[in-house]
């Protein structure tokens, strides 16, 4: 059947870019309804607030917009519409006061996303915005409806606009699991092939760095890959490396894999410590002390990372001081394979602007995208949540002015 209500747009999908998007226009006084096709909205927002919900990031503007690497250029215009103070304002005025960690990365002072989720709806439903969930949207019928699957059966409406932020590939149980590109492929839109980013990488351990390691931290590390470098935390998993310092390099090192079938990653496990003062430790007498028991006193090396150094240089480390001190700070690392989708945080890939005119799709005027459906990818620490809220508000401008 057809909506008998009189809707001037539709928002299809309950995440982040879509609820900003509904936000926006139901601000402007339009008339706004989402569709969300999961029993809750929000679900990938709330999963990212296990760890602490990453909002942003309060490093320098530049230095901000080129973290998204290909797609900086395209998107510089949104994020500077929308910036990360603009965040910050948002959430301080849905109650959610935020604080700049001693990484950079900015946080709600609850921690979690779940305050701010339901602040967040809280406020949609005064404006009047329809939450409609359990609403799978399958397409356009033949009249030009939007057409959903619904609890009560198919339902199809013909809002003045649409906005689709239906999500990328990853993280499908909660929702994202790019079921929408063969529709929008069908109208003649171009679809970049989905890639995991932001995801961990196989590393050939031995059996007995597996059985001992996995699952152990590797803390305040500094990683390089052919010229690019990052700073931060890693873990050893069983099947390789993971964590933020891998995944700040991880589209050069997935791309590099899918090129030449593996990835040279070196590892400096002592980044405030020079090659000097460290070739200095190594060079105090030695005593009758085992090569373990040696490192973990002169160079402060934990158990996970002795055993990650002799994975790197082989079970016969170099004695010489200088030596030793030079694989300490350069320890290679061989990636033969990234993790799938399935394990992936973000993906690369989805609906190419190309495609598009602005952020409308040009096979379907009156059609608008935002958020992770677009062919963009950044690494984690707020950079992903801020560039699903500002093509939100962009998508939701840009109808406003269609609109009149």
């Amino acid at each position: 059947m057809t909506d008998p209500q009189v809707l001037d747009v539709a928002v299809i999908g309950g995440g982040p870019a879509g609820l900003m998007a509904a936000e926006a226009l139901s601000g402007a006084g339009l008339s706004v309804a989402v569709f969300e096709r999961m029993p809750t909205l929000g679900r990938k927002f709330l999963m990212a607030g296990r760890g602490g919900l990453n909002l942003t990031h309060s490093e320098d503007f530049e230095r901000f917009v080129g973290r998204y690497g290909g797609a900086a250029p395209i998107l510089r215009p949104m994020l500077e519409a929308f910036t990360p103070a603009d965040l910050v304002a948002w959430a301080d005025g849905l109650g959610q006061a935020t604080f700049v960690g001693t990484s950079g990365r900015v946080f709600p002072k609850a921690l979690k996303a779940s305050p701010l989720l339901r602040a967040w709806i809280a406020r949609l439903e005064g404006r009047g915005v329809a939450l409609n969930l359990r609403s799978t949207w399958t397409g356009w019928n033949a009249a030009g409806d939007l057409t959903f699957d619904t609890p009560d059966g198919p339902r199809a409406t013909r809002p003045r606009a649409t906005i689709l932020a239906l999500g990328g590939a990853s993280w499908a149980r909660l929702g994202s699991d790019g079921a929408w590109a063969p529709l929008l492929a069908a109208r003649g839109a171009a679809v970049t092939p989905f890639r995991p980013a932001n995801v961990g990488f196989t590393v050939a351990w031995t059996e007995v760095f597996r059985e001992r390691f996995a699952g152990a931290p590797l803390k305040n590390i500094a990683l390089s890959f052919e010229g690019a470098g990052s700073r931060g935390d890693a873990l050893a998993a069983g099947y390789g490396l993971e964590g933020g310092a891998v995944y700040a390099l991880s589209a050069a090192l997935r791309d590099a894999i899918q090129a030449r079938g593996a990835a040279r990653l070196e590892i400096d496990l002592r980044p405030d410590v020079s090659l000097a003062q460290l070739t200095a430790r190594l060079s105090r007498p030695r005593g009758g002390q085992s090569l373990s028991s040696w490192l973990r006193k002169a160079a402060h090396l934990s158990p996970v990372e002795i055993g990650l150094l002799r994975e790197a240089h082989g079970v016969a480390l170099p004695v010489a001081p200088d030596t030793l001190a030079a694989a300490i700070k350069a320890a290679p690392i061989v990636l033969t394979g990234a993790q799938g989708l399935e394990r992936a945080i973000s993906c690369a890939g989805g609906l190419s602007f190309e495609a598009l005119d602005g952020l409308e799709l040009k096979a379907a005027p009156g059609v608008f995208v935002a958020g992770e459906m677009l062919d963009w990818e950044a690494p984690t620490g707020g950079y992903l949540l801020q560039a699903c809220f500002a093509t939100g508000v962009a998508a939701a401008r840009a109808v406003i002015e269609r609109l009149g």
